[in-house]
């Protein structure tokens, strides 16, 4: 089969909110190849980022149902495609296109990547412009330590990332899956893997398909404290809507790597604060600038400084400062992060460009439990399909 598929493919994922960006040498569709089959990516094609059935899936592909379905099912267990509910048969769900980036890239990096692949898949992140890009975008967010949060006066409640986490029923925890392929692609670091959380419906899918295992609070907050000690930062979905949280390094992780890229990291994640150092208390011991993922500290006229542009206000070096003089103080003009998931889907989209982000309004005040459970009550009446065609003709979808 030609690279026709695959060029095709790309440019429907580019589509999507968080795109996949075309790379002048081929790098795209030689990463697309190790990802989808030919005959899934003609199912990818046919899958549109609303919940439906296979059958509908099938008229749109021309392939049979019973064959789609067998196809739909092989790419849930990849990942590839989001089950609607997580944990029902085959028969009695739904299915769902999920964009690159966050969305099935993690189950690709986590758990679909040999060595070769790996190395090829940071090649395209890199050549690309998607690192870059995708840390642009801003789907997550960096929220304060614990030991820097005990610090502030006021904190508001979804940067109070440890009371979010307590206050979920449905945690998992999944292997990093930057460490993970950067291991496969022999440029490993020796931080912890076992540490992406994820919550509620996300967490719900993860475990139910063979992504995540289920963990308690307790574990979750152990977890937590155990990234903060190893010197990684919390970087929760962009959102509200509790969804899920990274523990990253710069070492290691895509995202910071990307932001790391830019001149000015700040102008480019969503994050409530940055640091600040008192130069009377400094002692330019240096312990700040190990725990720095941004390099935005250096000494100045024997203290430490730091660079308002770089700082992305994560706290590691409030709780590495053995003088007390690092605090965190609030950034000017930070916005909050979108209320959903689905809203800062449409956001994403709307910065881009898509029409998908004429829909943001609505779509911030959609929690993903809701979103999917519209979509079965609209398949129940028979009003999914006319609903889905209207999207179509906007290009919402």
């Amino acid at each position: 089969m030609s690279d026709d598929i695959y060029v095709r493919l790309r440019e429907y994922l580019d589509r999507l909110p968080g795109g996949f960006p075309q790379e002048s040498g081929g790098l795209d569709v030689e990463y697309l190849k190790r990802i989808f089959t030919p005959e899934e990516a003609e199912v990818e094609l046919a899958v549109r980022p609303v919940p439906e059935p296979a059958s509908a899936i099938a008229r749109r592909c021309g392939k049979p149902p019973e064959e789609t379905e067998r196809i739909l099912e092989g790419m849930v267990r990849k990942g590839l495609v989001l089950p609607v509910p997580p944990d029902k048969p085959a028969g009695k769900r739904l299915y769902m296109a999920l964009q690159y980036m966050t969305g099935f890239g993690e189950q690709v990096l986590a758990f679909g990547l040999d060595e070769d692949s790996a190395r090829l898949c940071l090649d395209y992140h890199l050549k690309s412009g998607f690192k870059a890009g995708f840390a642009g975008q801003r789907q997550m967010r960096v929220v304060p330590v614990g030991e820097a949060v005990e610090s502030l006066p006021a904190v508001a409640p979804y940067d109070r990332i440890r009371d979010m986490v307590a206050a979920q029923e449905v945690i998992a925890v999944t292997p990093c899956p930057c460490r993970v392929s950067n291991r496969k692609a022999g440029v490993g670091c020796g931080h912890p893997v076992e540490n992406e959380l994820s919550f509620g419906f996300v967490a719900q899918w993860r475990i139910a398909n063979g992504f995540g295992k289920r963990i308690s609070t307790e574990e979750a907050l152990r977890i937590m404290d155990e990234a903060e000690r190893a010197g990684l930062l919390l970087a929760p979905t962009n959102t509200k809507e509790p969804v899920g949280m990274c523990m990253c390094a710069a070492c290691c992780c895509h995202w910071l790597q990307g932001l790391r890229l830019h001149d000015r990291p700040a102008d480019h994640v969503q994050s409530s604060y940055r640091a600040r150092i008192d130069p009377d208390s400094c002692t330019a011991c240096g312990s700040c600038i190990e725990r720095c993922h941004m390099e935005a500290i250096a000494e100045v006229d024997g203290a430490m400084a730091v660079d308002e542009g770089r700082c992305i206000g994560c706290g590691l070096c409030v709780s590495a400062c053995p003088e007390g003089a690092v605090v965190l103080v609030e950034r000017e003009g930070a916005r909050e992060p979108s209320s959903t998931y689905l809203g800062m889907f449409a956001r994403v989209a709307g910065e881009r460009g898509l029409p998908l982000g004429k829909m943001e309004k609505v779509m911030d005040r959609t929690p993903l439990p809701l979103f999917m459970g519209t979509w079965k009550v609209l398949h129940r009446l028979h009003l999914a399909g006319p609903v889905i065609n209207l999207m179509e003709k906007r290009g919402l979808i």
